[in-house]
């Protein structure tokens, strides 16, 4: 679903452009096209007030710059047109996998740069586009303990679960349904998770982003995970104030210069999921 309504929302904006650049110019048809940066730059500019110490101007700049471009390649090409460009990648003889669950408004599309560098060293994985786009998060729990029980039986170890934005909150959610039937609680790597809620929350659609809202009743019945790193920014202009994306008792990685989209992107978070691909590979016995 998210992948067919950015579609009309590429074609709409490009319509609307060449209708602007028609009437009045194309000079001010590309400025029409690029209307959403000076969108994007007011959620980073509310930052200054929000969180506590306030990010500087020099990161706020540096991370809008940066979430243009990663906002344009994810709602403009890879979600609405290359959603399913990478494959799930399930080789035999796969000694570690990988699930990967994306946030809001996404599809698994997300991930495919991440995919792609998986692929390429023979990592198992699966990544699910999780569907009622608007719907509870708890409806999530069902399509994501399937990836997980596909990556076990081909590779004997509970995958390494990563998860951008609310897809954070759908693994709790599935823990929280399917938990006990597992021997012992995964790895987990969050970006940009709001733990705690988030402001932008209120302006979301959905029965998700009601769940999504700072201290939300949904969100205080979720429990916790125990073997979490959480990646946060400080000019996280979706997910703020900056400390719901702290799991308490998780271990916290600060990224600077970056926004939302962003930490997909972070060479930070990609080591970190290199290092938990290693560990299991050694610290969780294969099943026979």
């Amino acid at each position: 679903m998210n992948a067919r309504l950015q579609r009309i929302w590429v074609l709409l904006r490009l319509a609307v452009a060449l209708l602007v650049g028609w009437r009045f110019g194309w000079g001010w048809g590309l400025l029409t096209l690029g209307a959403h940066a000076a969108v994007l730059a007011l959620g980073f500019v509310q930052l200054r007030w929000v969180n506590r110490p306030a990010p500087g101007w020099g990161q706020l700049l540096r991370a809008w710059g940066h979430e243009v471009v990663a906002s344009e390649l994810a709602f403009s090409w890879r979600q609405p047109w290359r959603e399913w460009a990478e494959a799930d990648h399930l080789p035999a003889g796969a000694q570690t996998g990988v699930l990967l669950v994306h946030g809001f408004g996404c599809n698994r599309g997300r991930w495919n740069g991440w995919m792609k560098k998986l692929r390429a060293q023979g990592t198992a994985f699966v990544a699910p586009s999780m569907e009622p786009a608007f719907g509870s998060i708890d409806a999530y729990a069902d399509e994501i303990e399937a990836g997980v029980r596909k990556l076990e039986a081909l590779t004997g170890r509970t995958p390494v679960l990563c998860a951008h934005s609310m897809g954070g909150l759908a693994l709790r959610a599935w823990w929280r349904k399917y938990g006990t039937g597992h021997a012992a609680p995964p790895r987990v790597i969050t970006l940009g998770s709001p733990h705690g809620g988030t402001r932008m929350a209120r302006f979301g659609q959905g029965r998700n982003a009601k769940q999504m809202r700072l201290r939300s009743p949904w969100l205080a019945e979720l429990p916790a995970v125990t073997d979490v790193d959480c990646f946060w920014t400080p000019c996280d202009q979706i997910v703020n104030p900056a400390e719901t994306a702290i799991l308490p008792g998780s271990r916290a990685h600060r990224v600077d210069g970056v926004g939302h989209m962003g930490l997909v992107h972070s060479d930070a978070a990609w080591r970190c999921l290199q290092t938990a691909l290693t560990d299991s590979s050694f610290s969780t016995p294969r099943r026979i």
